[in-house]
């Protein structure tokens, strides 16, 4: 039987698999957006979660409007172009919210708090993907002072007066690459590594670093890290500064913590070099890449689900409901286990 708490409906996994007949772990692969299950069992399974109220958080006089605000970077980042778009679709499944998404090219922290600051009185909850600054974090708990909900999304922020973080841990994440890299270097010869970051200033992959150069430290150390390279993100960048690396010596591998996966798979197909190649979020251009064996492995974070469940929190959070999290989970992709969308 469905519980109420404070006037909301509050559904579970197990109610949801207990109505449709299905078990917990098929309902949990449907939610988690995960491979694996009949398109007809999942839009059984979906069906059921609309009618328990799962992405509705329904009241005895329908839920009160959320107007909800999105502040992520702009540009052609293929996992934010698509996170972009699951927030607008995730959004139309929940009623009452009303998202906006605010788009920024500019990396200066002054003026990334300004625009925080924009927002006050003018919205009930926010969900950023922002750099780690002092000024974005004094920014963000002036907003939360002023009853605004936040959340961090995707990289998190330390020091906030924050409701949650929706995103994968990004220093497991870093350990796997390096884990997968160590294990497809395993002849015990010393190798050289480079390392491609994004933005350093993003927390998520100043936590990918450490955790990929803490287990080289720790299992592989004749992996050598000789190159740390930052490209901003940016494809025609990683294309210029791979080629710079494969006109001297060759590094026996690749990890790249961000984007920029096209540039560096073309500067690798144009040289007909084949490092291992180890890359984050499971995109067309990365299966791509998998399937012509450019890239080895991806590891990837689902940003349907991290749509999806930064919504759930603020929502419940503006609504004094008190949700169930089922945060995204890392799943390793390789050539022979390309799931099928």
């Amino acid at each position: 039987m469905l519980s109420l708490r404070g006037g909301v409906v509050r559904t579970t996994i197990s109610q949801i698999a207990e109505v449709s007949g299905y078990s917990p772990a098929t309902v949990d692969r449907v939610l988690n957006d995960r491979a694996g299950v009949r398109s007809r069992t999942r839009d059984a399974i979906l069906q059921t979660a609309h009618e328990l109220g799962y992405f509705g958080l329904a009241s005895a006089y329908g839920p009160p409007e959320v107007e909800m605000d999105f502040l992520l970077p702009a540009g052609d980042n293929t996992f934010m172009l698509l996170l972009r778009k699951f927030i607008i679709e995730e959004a139309t499944k929940y009623a009452g919210i009303k998202p906006r998404l605010h788009l920024y090219e500019d990396f200066n922290p002054e003026h990334l708090a300004e625009r925080l600051l924009e927002l006050q009185g003018h919205t009930d909850a926010v969900a950023i993907v922002m750099p780690d600054h002092p000024s974005i974090r004094e920014a963000v708990n002036r907003l939360v002072i002023g009853g605004i909900h936040v959340a961090t999304l995707v990289s998190d922020l330390p020091s906030l007066n924050k409701i949650g973080y929706v995103g994968v841990d990004n220093r497991a994440a870093g350990r796997l690459a390096g884990l997968l890299t160590g294990r497809f270097l395993r002849d015990d010869r010393e190798h050289d590594v480079a390392v491609f970051i994004g933005f350093a200033s993003y927390r998520g992959h100043e936590e990918r670093e450490m955790g990929f150069r803490s287990i080289l430290a720790q299992d592989y150390p004749h992996l050598r890290i000789r190159d740390i390279v930052q490209v901003n993100d940016d494809r025609e960048r990683a294309y210029e500064e791979t080629q710079r690396l494969l006109m001297n010596e060759p590094p026996a591998a690749i990890y790249n913590i961000g984007a920029g996966n096209q540039g560096i798979a073309r500067a690798l197909r144009d040289a007909g070099a084949s490092p291992v190649f180890i890359a984050h979020d499971l995109t067309e251009a990365t299966k791509g890449m998998l399937m012509d064996r450019t890239l080895d492995a991806v590891i990837d974070q689902n940003p349907r689900v991290e749509a999806r469940e930064v919504i759930k929190l603020l929502a419940s959070a503006v609504r004094g409901a008190c949700e169930p999290s089922y945060p995204p989970r890392l799943q390793v992709v390789f050539r022979e286990n390309i799931p099928v969308v």
